[in-house]
């Protein structure tokens, strides 16, 4: 199933890092969060180094287009899991503000993430807490 070359895991993962910054706190338990995301697509890489390479070029983006155009070629199953995992990095400080909100309806429509799907991982997640 898990299918994303080095390149994409770490655009992905600046994708997760400015989701966790959007509320201006971020925190060791995103960053976690995130090293998990990285584990879980390259199981046997550094992922201390490759966050902050994430970090680093969140840093020097301006844009998150880049980020979503590789999320969006590949399989809905992929893309679930992508989308779990950035739902995890905003709710893991037990609150979800308007931007957070906005972040995720932009990204899903950027990827074509039908938004039903999208609540429903929301959801599955709130309910697991």
């Amino acid at each position: 199933m898990k299918t994303l070359d080095q390149d994409s895991v770490i655009g992905i993962a600046a994708l997760l890092v400015n989701t966790a910054k959007i509320d201006e706190q971020y925190t060791e338990h995103e960053k976690v969060l995130i090293k998990e995301f990285i584990k879980s697509y390259l199981e046997n890489s550094d992922s201390d180094k490759m966050l902050k390479k994430a970090e680093s070029l969140e840093e020097n983006s301006n844009q998150l287009l880049s980020f979503t155009n590789l999320i969006k070629k590949n399989s809905t199953e992929v893309k679930s899991d992508i989308i779990e995992h950035l739902w995890k990095v905003i709710i893991s400080d037990n609150t979800i503000d308007q931007y957070e909100s906005n972040l995720m309806r932009r990204i899903c429509g950027l990827i074509y993430f039908p938004d039903k799907m999208c609540a429903e991982i929301k959801l599955k997640l709130l309910n697991s807490k």
